[in-house]
């Protein structure tokens, strides 16, 4: 089973309610069960993402946003997210997270980002490409722009629809 990074947008209210279920249950349960419509997996993208922004001279400003995007921030409290037994990232560290106004700020800088033109500016052979910015296990089936521009615009259209909404953005690897 491969560890992936997984987000998902919410609610305030709806974090308040788990973090109020995990202290008030004998075995922590925090009862996290986002909607599906409202996860995202975001594979192993997030490095490969922001290592692009990083060879192809990404403005400081769009790349903090990018890495903000897919690290989160220790800001919000959800470390009951990580105990046990029921951790929703039992792969990885505890749960990170940005605010409504922090998502919609990334949501702004991300929006920016013309991934297609980053994308342009790595070298045209594919190897020579995936050198550049690493690889995660091998060569990406499809290629790695392919993957990065539909994992990008996934990421980036999650939190154009997170900001929309007023939600918060919670981040782990799962």
């Amino acid at each position: 089973m491969a560890v992936t990074q997984q987000l998902a947008r919410i609610p305030e209210g709806y974090l308040a309610a788990c973090r109020q279920s995990a202290a008030a249950s004998s075995d922590r349960d925090p009862h996290w069960d986002p909607p599906a419509y409202d996860v995202l997996d975001l594979d192993w993208a997030p490095a490969l993402l922001k290592r692009v922004g990083e060879v192809a001279g990404l403005e400081e400003a769009q790349l903090d946003a990018l890495r903000r995007a897919t690290d989160g921030d220790t800001g919000l409290d959800l470390g009951f997210l990580k105990a046990h037994p029921h951790a929703i990232a039992p792969f990885g560290g505890t749960p990170t997270g940005l605010g409504v106004s922090e998502v919609a700020r990334v949501s702004e800088l991300l929006g920016q980002i013309d991934m297609p033109a980053l994308l342009a500016a790595l070298p045209a052979d594919e190897r020579d490409a995936e050198s550049s910015i690493g690889q995660m296990g091998g060569p990406i089936t499809g290629g790695s722009r392919a993957y990065l521009l539909e994992h990008f615009n996934a990421l980036r259209n999650f939190y154009l629809d997170a900001a929309k909404r007023h939600l918060l953005v919670v981040l782990w690897w799962d």
